[in-house]
């Protein structure tokens, strides 16, 4: 009597309980690496999110890495932190601060108004459908908001890198230098082309 091949939803299974297995122990060496190495189940499977802080002119200034589930209004602080630690110019001194935060409707939340209004920032964030728009600190930026487009074109031109688009590293770390290395793949090709226009 042979044994009927197992279905796929039970191979799915077993699947999913290795990579949940390996999320939540994962043992790391590096104390940079998250233990859930920025891998989570969100509504399209298993994956992780780049949160990305641009200029406006749609250069890379940071980013961090976070597990697919992970609500993106929670990585705002983690962001904004970890660009003001790294952001200097070839002298040290801290680059200019943005004076406005664009971001969709997953950023929308009352303290993230506050926190950027504490900062200095004017947070240009829509309203959801069921909040009373009056009732926000500071009134939406339709026309400001309009330029979000061109963090939208970042993370398409990201997502032209194969080995970023399909993650293919286990390691938060390994993932987020390919991340790394298109950014300054990006930075290159803007050096050479004003490069060439100074020449011209």
């Amino acid at each position: 009597m042979t044994t009927p091949p197992p279905s796929s939803g039970a191979s799915t299974a077993r699947l999913s309980a290795r990579l949940a297995a390996a999320a939540a122990g994962g043992k790391s060496t590096d104390p940079e690496e998250p233990k859930d190495h920025a891998l989570g189940r969100s509504r399209g499977g298993w994956g992780t999110k780049i949160h990305i802080l641009c200029d406006a002119h749609g250069h890379p200034l940071h980013f961090h890495l976070s597990a697919g589930q992970i609500h993106d209004q929670t990585m705002v602080d983690t962001l904004l932190c970890g660009a003001d630690e790294t952001l200097h110019d070839e002298h040290g001194t801290t680059m200019a601060w943005p004076v406005a935060l664009a971001g969709d409707k997953g950023y929308r939340a009352n303290w993230v108004d506050q926190y950027l209004l504490e900062l200095g920032i004017k947070p240009v964030i829509p309203s959801k459908e069921n909040e009373d728009r009056s009732l926000r600190p500071v009134a939406f930026d339709k026309a400001a908001y309009r330029r979000r487009s061109i963090i939208e074109c970042l993370i398409g031109w990201l997502k032209e890198s194969r080995r970023i688009a399909t993650r293919f590293e286990k390691k938060a770390i390994n993932f987020g230098a390919m991340v790394k290395l298109a950014f300054i793949h990006r930075y290159l090709r803007l050096s050479a082309s004003c490069a060439i226009s100074d020449i011209a």
